[in-house]
């Protein structure tokens, strides 16, 4: 009879009562740029554990032994590190400081995540020009341990998950994948192809970030807002999450905060309740 009651409550239940299913790891980012208290790094990673994140991202190059001194001591990671690159032939293709970097990254797991400015979006005529940078990038990262992941931005050369995916396949290289990212996919995509798109990055799918938003319709109206405390919206993000668990998605996700007012601990702290109800 117990089993008999379990499954009728199952059957009854809606996409968004139901949970994920989930273990992967879950780590906020853009923190450091968005936060009212203005908290240092320190304050940053005592507030990633105590809520119970797991660790943090990390946005740009500046900062990162701090960072990783700092995350080290609290006995969390660094899951992810984000820079750009810009394919326009008469700029300088990425940061030197990255060179620099790299070597600190070394076998710790982390994720370098880029995204390609410079040039129309998914324009397919740069792809040569950015397969030799991204190359180049690749095999310096592997010398430590680094995999690569190429992250699709509104406006920019790599502006859709698909071009990424592209790109990734002619850059041919172990240690380069995609990085799925929510928000900016809201901006652009169809919710009805998501599983689909999804399903077409599995092979090269080595992260994924996510937030509370409104449907891609709305987003894309102006009339709903694409980044918000993951747990708010109209988006199902709970359902999302079963895509990428029905396809054996493995890997890290992240929590954009990017543009989120206010206090972090208010918006970490409703995410991460919500979060906990997706399990």
């Amino acid at each position: 009879m117990l089993l008999v009651s379990l499954m009728s409550g199952l059957a009854v239940a809606s996409e968004t009562e139901q949970p994920a299913e989930t273990s992967n790891p879950l780590f906020p980012f853009c923190i450091e740029t968005h936060d009212a208290k203005k908290r240092s790094i320190e304050q940053q990673v005592a507030l990633a554990k105590e809520l119970g994140f797991s660790g943090l991202g990390h946005l740009w190059l500046e900062n990162v032994p701090e960072r990783l001194k700092a995350l080290d001591e609290a006995g969390l990671k660094l899951y992810w590190i984000h820079t750009t690159v810009n394919v326009n032939p008469d700029k300088r293709p990425f940061d030197p400081k990255l060179m620099e970097v790299l070597p600190l990254l070394k076998d710790r797991g982390v994720l370098l995540s880029i995204n390609a400015v410079g040039a129309k979006p998914s324009d397919e005529s740069v792809d040569p020009r950015a397969v030799e940078i991204f190359r180049q990038i690749a095999d310096e990262a592997a010398k430590h341990g680094v995999r690569v992941v190429l992250y699709h931005h509104r406006n920019d050369w790599t502006e859709r998950f698909s071009d990424c995916v592209r790109v990734v396949k002619k850059i041919d290289r172990p240690n380069v994948g995609v990085m799925f990212n929510l928000c900016h996919w809201l901006l652009k995509g169809k919710e009805e192809e998501l599983e689909a798109l999804l399903k077409s990055g599995k092979p090269y799918l080595h992260c994924v970030a996510i937030n509370g938003a409104d449907r891609p319709a709305e987003v894309q109206s102006g009339k709903g807002n694409f980044i918000q405390p993951l747990g708010d919206g109209t988006f199902d993000v709970g359902k999302m999450l079963k895509m990428l668990n029905a396809q054996d998605y493995k890997g890290p996700i992240g929590l954009m905060c990017w543009g989120i007012k206010g206090d972090a601990r208010d918006h970490l702290t409703r995410s991460m309740a919500a979060w906990k109800k997706m399990q």
